[in-house]
């Protein structure tokens, strides 16, 4: 079930039953909103819907016991297609890129007629991913779209994009949840979390379900103190950002890394929201700094205790002059 986005599936379901339904549709926002489940959830409604039997209701939830949705979540419909990073060749980690040879390879689904019905769809999570190969044979496919073929492009950062691929796609764009519908949500993705539990990751998640489960799953919350830390009180003689870059800088620490890296800029970006006059214009640097380090790093394989103490003096640099070190 996809809560919280109602605008989105009023706009998708519109276009689906307008009969003029557009090819590529780009969904766009903050990484953790749901977007791949909602893009893997339009699909699903779309497939579901022009195979039979008609799955019901007005939304875009499909029952699990539905032919297509029993296909899809065994990743065996001959009409779908989900383009994501994959494991690299000594199956250690994931690729860093979406390659061309993937989006090449949906040439065999669009080389035969349909199987359950006159549609097929292909979601790309993420296409801020694709390496820039993959990105032009995509916008061949965008540019002249096989018939009745729907696009789902998952975007975090959509600058990264071309721009001829994002001209090409209809926006829809998704935003923080509110706390209410945060506070319904958790409890269904978190089921032995208490309600204390709950309205800690509510009120550190952002709107964000992605990341309350990280925060839930990694023990985040340790490290968010630690940075908060060093933003409001500063870091004069490195000790908490060489303590927090010695924590994550060890190999067993990956997973914890990755999601420090995707909610630092937003912890700076909240904090400014706080603050007024120089120190807001110092949140407002260091937010870019962040931004551009936190993107950087896992696509150029920085060394995360470098990483994560240069993040450490971005941090310190939001502190009271005389504070940061």
């Amino acid at each position: 079930m996809i809560l919280g986005h109602d605008e989105a599936i009023e706009r998708f379901t519109g276009a689906m039953h307008s009969g003029a339904m557009h090819h590529a549709w780009l969904l766009t926002g903050p990484r953790g909103l749901g977007k791949a489940a909602f893009a893997r959830a339009t699909a699903m409604r779309l497939l579901a819907e022009a195979a039979g039997p008609a799955p019901g209701g007005e939304g875009i939830d499909v029952p699990a016991a539905h032919p297509t949705a029993h296909l899809i979540n065994a990743g065996s419909h001959p009409d779908f297609r989900l383009l994501e990073r994959i494991e690299n060749k000594a199956g250690t980690a994931l690729q860093r890129n979406i390659s061309v040879e993937q989006v090449r390879a949906l040439g065999e689904l669009f080389s035969v007629t349909p199987s359950m019905s006159d549609w097929r769809a292909v979601v790309i999570d993420a296409a801020d991913d694709l390496e820039l190969s993959a990105a032009n044979a995509l916008l061949k496919m965008l540019e002249e779209p096989p018939a009745n073929c729907v696009f789902l492009l998952v975007s975090h950062v959509t600058g990264r994009l071309l721009p001829t691929i994002r001209s090409r796609c209809r926006r829809l764009s998704f935003h923080p949840l509110r706390d209410d519908v945060m506070t319904s949500l958790l409890p269904t993705l978190l089921p032995n979390a208490d309600t204390a539990k709950i309205a800690e990751l509510v009120r550190r998640a952002g709107g964000s379900p992605g990341k309350a489960l990280s925060y839930a799953a990694l023990d985040l919350a340790p490290l968010h103190e630690q940075a908060l830390a060093i933003m409001r009180d500063g870091d004069p003689v490195n000790e908490l950002r060489s303590r927090l870059a010695q924590a994550l800088a060890l190999k067993a620490a990956g997973d914890r890394y990755a999601a420090f890296l995707q909610i630092v800029p937003t912890m700076i970006a909240d904090e400014a929201r706080t603050l007024d006059g120089p120190a807001r214009l110092r949140a407002v640097v260091a937010y870019r700094r962040a931004r551009e380090t936190c993107l950087l790093a896992p696509r150029l394989s920085f060394d995360p205790g470098a990483t994560i103490f240069q993040l450490g003096t971005i941090l310190a640099s939001v502190a009271p002059e005389g504070a940061s070190g």
